[in-house]
């Protein structure tokens, strides 16, 4: 797990100890707490990132590596992490999507509400923020928007109408035009909607060394990690990339391809264009899928696949074979 600042891209609005964090969850989704002590909290957690001092927000059971924590508050919505004893401090609530939103909304100013501001500086018909770095081996071309924290590494070519936030670009990196890089996942209550109960996206996305992303092209930041791209990939035009995936090294990804949140993708995969992923699933190495293929579960390692649902390619050419001895077209 790679690591950032995220005060670099997120101010923080106030500061909160665990006993504060009653009081930001309205009495109506509340139900019940075991603090066993009160202390400062600074960071949000994730399962495949636990931090100091933090708050991580759980729907499922956990891995003992969280077991005995005692600077750690979970906030949960089921009553068997609740219960379980060797969790310090918990907090049980109704409906977890509001509990975050409502957490994460006190403790961090983000872009996705009123107080958000950043500084820029015009230089070169682009306007980059005062708190970005650029390496100056990098060009950056016309009309381009790079955001609060950014560091954009050696060699990289930013073309026209590029905007980049909240995201790390290391060294060779080439961005075509009118791409968005570091943009709001899309998170959501799926039973209250609308932007104003947009889950917060606190995370950012990182470019690895030697990728070309193609003209636009969106790639969401991690909803609390951040999304990433490997070593060495190649991202045609008009792809989009949603929050927490990850990309492996070697990556092609040829255009129009969808891929939905928290996808995790190999080394040296090959993708046609106009492939949609469903989100939360796991794609091995050195595999290959056919254009316009419908990607609804794991694929396993050195697989090559097509069709919707995608299936072995071998078994989706007799499919279609027997549908057009049968009058299908």
């Amino acid at each position: 797990m790679l690591q950032f600042s995220r005060k670099n891209f997120f101010q923080i609005k106030n500061d909160i100890k665990s006993n504060d964090i009653k009081e930001l969850i309205k009495k109506s989704n509340f139900i019940e707490e075991k603090i066993k002590s009160n202390f400062e909290l600074s960071e949000i957690s994730s399962l495949d990132n636990l931090r100091n001092h933090s708050i991580i927000f759980l729907e499922e059971d956990i891995k003992e590596s969280l077991y005995n924590i005692d600077d750690i508050i979970i906030v949960t919505n089921k009553l068997n992490i609740f219960e379980n004893k060797n969790y310090q401090n918990t907090i049980f609530v109704k409906n977890l999507n509001e509990a975050y939103n409502n957490i994460i909304n006190f403790m961090y100013i983000h872009e996705d509400c009123l107080d958000y501001v950043d500084e820029f500086d015009l230089l070169n018909n682009s306007y980059i923020s005062k708190s970005a770095f650029v390496h100056n081996s990098s060009k950056i071309f016309n009309n381009c928007v790079i955001g609060r924290g950014v560091e954009i590494g050696k060699n990289c070519i930013i073309k026209n109408n590029v905007v980049i936030k909240n995201s790390i670009i290391k060294d060779n990196v080439t961005i075509c035009d009118n791409t968005s890089i570091g943009t709001t996942g899309f998170g959501f209550d799926f039973k209250n909607r609308g932007s104003s109960n947009l889950n917060p996206q606190i995370g950012i996305v990182i470019i690895d060394n030697n990728v070309h992303i193609g003209s636009s092209c969106t790639i969401d930041r991690g909803k609390i990690d951040y999304t990433y791209i490997g070593k060495n990939s190649m991202i045609d035009n008009l792809v989009h990339i949603a929050h927490n995936v990850h990309i492996g090294d070697n990556a092609c990804i040829a255009a129009q391809t969808g891929i939905s949140g928290s996808v995790i993708i190999g080394d040296n995969v090959t993708i046609g264009g106009q492939v949609g992923f469903a989100g939360h699933i796991n794609i091995g190495q050195n595999v290959v899928i056919a254009a316009k293929s419908g990607v609804t579960k794991n694929i396993n390692d050195n697989s090559v696949v097509a069709g919707f649902p995608a299936i072995d390619i071998n078994k989706w050419k007799r499919n279609v074979i027997k549908g057009r001895k049968n009058g299908h077209q």
